[in-house]
């Protein structure tokens, strides 16, 4: 639609021209339920009613406010009514002759959602009830009021609501209800994006945060927690407050600036397309984080992780925010780093760096070798732009820039500096340069070098040691070999070279010790610069059988191995004692099978040789995934076979052999599933349903049963009818998504066709079920099924995104490309369709080039793979 895709010179024309006083927005929720209000076809809808004060810098000037609706009912500019039909192009509200103060009141009927954007509406199958809530970043508050949808206009807003008898409703503010009518007090000025709205029958839990500040008052947050009634039964409220008391105790600790927006309530809400979201004082989640069945503490930890990463925010993106989304990283980055941090130190969780390490900086390496690599800070020239840069880059890398910044500049500058940076921006709008002068200042090293090297450019470095030995067996010299970060092959593909950055790394050497273990014995930390640093601390040192940079995690690049390291690995990996170390090697070896360096079918036999070993729950979760990933993607077709038969062994031997009733016997047993093919393996998982099979400390819950069933379904041993068995046994929204999933999964054509046409040629179901249609439709073991839909891939994707939400359109480009046809036909036609179509959006076309660079990927390790041979 014309005018719907914000650019970034029209936002900043726009913030030159007006500055907005306040906005009071009025919603009529009560068509939430019952009969749909609108025509047979049209979107159910509510009225908005925005009153918004702004003003003008250029009185007689000419500006726009936005707004996506269905319809507008009345329009009044100063007191002027205007013409809808002649002001509201759909997108946009045409504002002229603009005065120095101005009043602007728009009357429109908005619509519900079923995508997750904007006012989202969600039936509960197991009681009918209705909930509500909004999700709005980037930008999608103009489909639920009226205003200026831009990070840099922020504002004070005041809500008000009539909802249907027997509901509640949230807001950022704290609520009453007055004379049929939910008011909400008026909030700190904040952006567009983080205002909120929850609505409906939600099982709310109380509790309260109080705090003595150094001034001596006492500051007082009003504590809530909330989910559907459905899951009141599995809902953990105790733990998620004292994460919550546990995180307010860290950032008052550090940040000496107290939070500011009054309440703190947390909404877990369903077929939420994020992990969540901070909007302030009301803070929404996916409902997955509730658990419905028994989960390892890796769920619990990523949780804590969350909430701590949407706390961060309060300050980091809520009080202080990006003028432009540019500067998204300058929230994202802190958020994903202060998250780690806070739940490391002030937690249960204390391993958490091991989490970061391993599976955070693993999507980080992902998105810096893709085609649509950026700068952490990103040329953002619009809204579609920026909902693409909700990614690796800005979240996992620039928090790993942040932790490598911390050990260049030190913990306390660090902290001082967000200190300062709060109290001279708050309520307002920074870039890059405001918080590298509070850096500079406290730090009084030159941030411009570092951010121009770590903020400024793209790509990841590789670092490789290489040793020199003596006759007696010791360290002559041991020197840091760093390579340029390489970008991504272009759209030509051709690859172009990036820079060298300065690393402050620790080098551990290890050596096998008393029983064999692996330990370090000697670790000296250096500033590695240029092409090739020496470690002088290390020269005369003992012969290392294993040499780890970047050990500890300091800085952010690709560790590589010299061919001692590899051997070592090869033979002891489960024998290294510290898990950090460990992780490291890990994550370090799977960048080796990614980039071509080693053969898939090489990690899988360390994966099956040492994950057993593997005493951290979360890394070796990551294991499994990678292990699915290297037998899927980057194993040679011929072997692929060979690979799942390797695995589900080898899962079904550790499966037995875990202690009864552990998280790693849970997770050892949905690895089994994922890779269980042989009729035996699917007789075991029948057993486990019908309770003929067992292994003592399995409890097979709920969830559980629709892992087994998930397999069984994909294998074609589960019909329709065993599935709608399965729903009416668990007939609730977790249920229907699990069975939706299943039911796509099923080996058939008309399966498939059916799956497809659901998804692609329809936009009857939710974002929820897309998601779970897609992920049954994309089976391993199904890519002759699945190949006649390469085609009319190509043939659909253009259509879809110009005709669905941006976020439907994505799930549906990335989820359905053929990467199963992993051949160079596919990568072929990929080319063909990008040749063809280099004028589609670019945020499109950036979403078919990364699946491209996946594909190519894949093939040069299928490649090497193959060049192995038998293991």
């Amino acid at each position: 639609m014309p005018g719907e895709n914000l650019s970034r010179d029209e936002a900043q024309e726009r913030a030159a021209l007006l500055s907005v006083d306040g906005y009071e927005v009025f919603l009529d929720l009560r068509s939430a339920v019952g009969e749909s209000n609108g025509d047979e076809g049209a979107p159910r809808t509510f009225r908005s009613v925005t009153t918004l004060r702004f003003r003008c810098a250029e009185p007689g000037a000419a500006s726009f406010a936005d707004l996506i609706a269905p319809s507008v009912t009345a329009v009044s500019l100063n007191g002027k009514d205007l013409d809808p039909s002649e002001v509201f192009d759909g997108a946009r509200i045409t504002l002229e002759d603009l005065r120095e103060e101005n009043e602007l009141v728009v009357d429109a009927q908005c619509a519900y959602s079923r995508t997750g954007e904007g006012m989202h509406r969600f039936v509960d199958p197991e009681d009918g009830e209705v909930y509500l809530y909004t999700q709005y970043e980037p930008a999608d508050s103009r489909r639920v009021f009226a205003n200026f949808e831009q990070p840099d206009l922020k504002a004070p807003f005041r809500f008000s609501a009539q909802a249907p008898e027997g509901w509640t409703v949230w807001s950022n503010g704290a609520g009453e209800l007055s004379d049929g009518c939910w008011q909400f007090a008026e909030t700190k000025p904040i952006s567009t994006y983080i205002t909120a709205v929850v609505a409906g029958p939600y099982h709310y839990v109380e509790d309260s945060y109080e705090r003595v500040l150094e001034d001596g008052t006492r500051l007082e947050i009003p504590l809530g927690a909330m989910c559907r009634k459905g899951l009141a039964k599995h809902f953990d409220a105790d733990d998620i407050f004292l994460v919550t008391k546990q995180g307010l105790d860290f950032f008052h600790d550090n940040f000496d600036y107290p939070y500011p927006f009054g309440k703190y309530d947390q909404a877990f809400v369903p077929e939420y397309n994020l992990g969540a979201m901070e909007n302030p004082g009301c803070v929404t989640f996916r409902e997955e984080f509730i658990f419905r069945g028994r989960v390892t503490q890796a769920s619990y930890e990523r949780r804590a992780n969350v909430i701590l990463h949407e706390m961060a925010h309060m300050w980091f993106g809520d009080l202080v925010t990006m003028r432009w989304w540019d500067d998204l990283w300058l929230k994202e980055s802190f958020a994903d780093f202060m998250g780690s941090f806070s739940m490391v130190e002030a937690t249960r969780f204390s391993s958490g760096w091991i989490t970061f390490a391993n599976n955070r900086k693993a999507w980080a390496y992902r998105a810096d070798q893709l085609p649509s690599t950026h700068p952490v800070t990103a040329d953002i020239r619009d809204l579609e732009d920026a909902k693409l840069n909700f990614d690796g880059i800005t979240y996992a890398k620039g928090a790993s820039v942040l932790k490598q910044l911390v050990a260049y500049a030190g913990r306390d500058a660090f902290l001082e500096g967000a200190r300062r940076y709060f109290k001279r921006h708050a309520y307002g709008n920074t870039r890059l340069g405001d918080l590298l002068r509070v850096l500079e200042e406290t730090s009084g090293r030159d941030m411009t070098a570092w951010s121009r090297a770590w903020l400024q450019t793209a790509g990841v470095n590789s670092l490789t040691p290489q040793v020199t030995l003596n006759a007696e067996g010791r360290v002559t010299e041991l020197a840091v070999v760093q390579e340029a970060a390489a970008s991504a092959a272009s759209e030509d593909g051709g690859r172009s070279r990036g820079e060298l950055r300065p690393h402050r790394v620790a080098v551990g050497l290890y050596r096998r010790g008393a029983g064999g273990a692996l330990v370090r014995y000697a670790r000296a930390e250096v500033d590695v610069e240029g092409p090739r640093t020496a470690v002088a601390e290390l020269a005369g040192a003992e012969a290392p059988e294993l040499v780890l940079v970047n050990d500890d995690d300091l800085t952010y690049c690709k560790i590589r191995f010299d061919e001692t390291s590899l051997a070592t690995l090869r033979a002891h990996l489960g024998d290294i004692t510290d898990p950090l170390a460990r992780a490291l090697c890990w994550s370090a070896l799977w960048n080796l099978t990614r980039d071509a360096l080693m053969p898939a079918r090489d990690f899988i036999g360390l994966v099956l040789r040492f994950a057993g070993q593997e005493s951290d729950i979360g890394v070796l979760q990551m294991l499994h995934a990678w292990a699915n990933s290297a037998r899927t993607h980057y194993a040679a077709p011929d072997w692929r076979a060979e690979g799942g038969r390797l695995l589900a062994e080898g899962a079904l031997r550790e499966l037995r052999l875990a202690e009864p009733g552990s998280q790693h016997q849970l997770t050892w047993a949905r690895f089994f599933t994922s890779v269980a093919s042989s009729a035996a393996d699917l007789q075991l998982l029948r057993g486990f349903l019908d309770g003929t099979a067992r292994i003592d400390g399995l409890e097979v819950d709920q969830e559980l049963r629709w892992t087994f069933l998930g397999a069984l379904a994909s294998r074609g041993e589960a019909d329709e009818q065993a599935l709608a068995a399965e729903l009416a046994r668990d007939d609730t929204a977790s249920g229907k998504r699990h069975q939706v999933r299943c039911l796509a999964s099923r080996p058939s054509a008309a399966v498939k066709a059916q799956a497809w046409a659901s998804v692609v040629e329809s936009d009857k179901l939710s974002n929820a079920l897309v998601e779970a249609t897609i992920a049954g439709f994309q089976q391993p073991d199904q890519a002759e099924l699945t190949a006649p839909y390469a085609a009319r891939y190509f043939e659909a994707i253009e259509r879809v995104w110009a005709q669905r939400s941006i976020q439907i359109g994505m799930d549906v480009v990335r989820g359905l490309f053929p990467h199963l046809q992993d051949s160079p036909g596919t990568l072929a036609a990929t080319d063909a369709w990008l040749g063809s179509h280099e004028q589609a959006p670019p945020a499109l076309r950036r979403l078919v080039l990364e699946s491209r660079d996946d594909l190519a990927r894949a093939l040069r390790a299928q490649q090497c793979d193959g060049a192995a041979g038998p293991v």
